[in-house]
């Protein structure tokens, strides 16, 4: 076999970049400094003079980008860090430098979790996207998607507990200590047309033209959509797009009365013995040409993300990760949207 030159790695790395790398473009247009000052404030405490030095704070939030944007557990974050060239040259690494391992990958999102900042780091970044003129808020979406956990195996007696708010007492004796870590008692099930999901629901608020995400709210999957969009809108809206969902004159009244100066582009609903005419069913036709472009975000979050999961357990960390996707989501479409000589579509 050959020996390794000295010039070998940065050549494969060349190849890489013809080939074209997405993690080499999200690079090139991201200003990581921009997060530096949030995490540094969650992060930093008095240095003691022993021991060894802790992992750059910017870091470990790229480690946490890359584990969300190909779905991967901590194990095998760690283990792709030290396989993938790409992924190395993304995080600022060589083949020399140590790669922090699946606990220290967990303790950092965990302190993360508990600091409740991942809405100021996405917030922030939206910030720059506005400033840009990226998100232009001519136009909004409101849509939400479920995000599966981890699906939990309890008796109807468990289940009505839950349901009701409680915790089974069967679940708190010390000896079921284990088994209570591993319980979901946020997660709640839901049925939507044949499919049957069981975890959290990302509610997301969506600008027309750029199709990133501008506000959004976790909640359990039970919650309805309609719950959540009056929260999310503001006096900045100018049209507000939604489906059928978010029907009802009492809801319409209270979304008016946050976004006083948007128009109501709401599919309308037909009902049993009340069908909808053909003037209303080609409103709802028209609306749908910006309502359906929604669908694209969750769309990109199921394939190009490998799915719209949370693999933890309890609605604090469940919040923590639905806002990361939506982060990341929202990094890798204004990647695409800052690409030179680019037509929005």
């Amino acid at each position: 076999m050959r020996q390794i030159g000295f010039f070998d790695e940065s050549n494969r790395l060349e190849e890489l970049s013809k080939i074209g790398d997405p993690l080499e473009k999200l690079e090139r247009v991201m200003d990581w400094s921009q997060f530096v000052p949030i995490l540094n404030r969650v992060f930093e405490k008095e240095r003691k003079a022993a021991g060894r030095p802790p992992y750059s704070y910017l870091l470990m939030f790229k480690i946490l980008i890359l584990a969300r944007l190909f779905n991967l557990s901590d194990d095998q974050t760690e283990y792709q860090i030290k396989d993938r060239m790409t992924f190395m040259r993304f995080l600022g690494l060589t083949l020399g430098d140590r790669v922090p391992d699946a606990k220290t990958i967990w303790l950092f999102r965990e302190n993360l979790t508990k600091a409740n900042v991942m809405k100021e780091l996405f917030d922030i970044f939206n910030e720059t996207l506005v400033r840009k003129g990226i998100i232009t808020r001519t136009g909004t979406i409101v849509d939400a998607s479920f995000a599966n956990a981890p699906r939990q195996r309890n008796s109807r007696d468990e289940n009505k507990e839950i349901k009701e708010g409680n915790v089974p007492q069967e679940w708190e004796k010390p000896e079921n200590a284990n088994k209570r870590r591993q319980k979901d008692t946020d997660a709640r099930w839901a049925k939507k047309g044949e499919e049957t999901h069981f975890g959290f629901k990302d509610h997301a608020k969506v600008d027309a033209e750029s199709k990133l995400i501008v506000d959004y709210s976790v909640t359990d999957a039970a919650v309805h959509d309609s719950r959540e969009i009056v929260g999310l809108v503001d006096e900045n809206d100018r049209e507000i797009f939604a489906d059928s969902a978010y029907v009802g004159e009492d809801l319409q009244q209270r979304i008016q009365e946050k976004a006083p100066n948007a128009t109501l582009s709401i599919h309308e609903k037909g009902y049993r013995n009340n069908a909808l005419t053909d003037e209303q069913k080609e409103q709802n036709k028209k609306k749908s040409k910006t309502r359906c472009r929604v669908e694209h975000v969750f769309g990109f979050m199921t394939n190009s993300m490998h799915g719209i999961t949370v693999r933890s357990i309890g609605m604090e960390r469940a919040t923590f990760n639905i806002g990361l996707m939506n982060l990341v989501y929202n990094m890798c479409r204004a990647e695409f949207l800052q690409r030179p000589s680019l037509a929005r579509v």
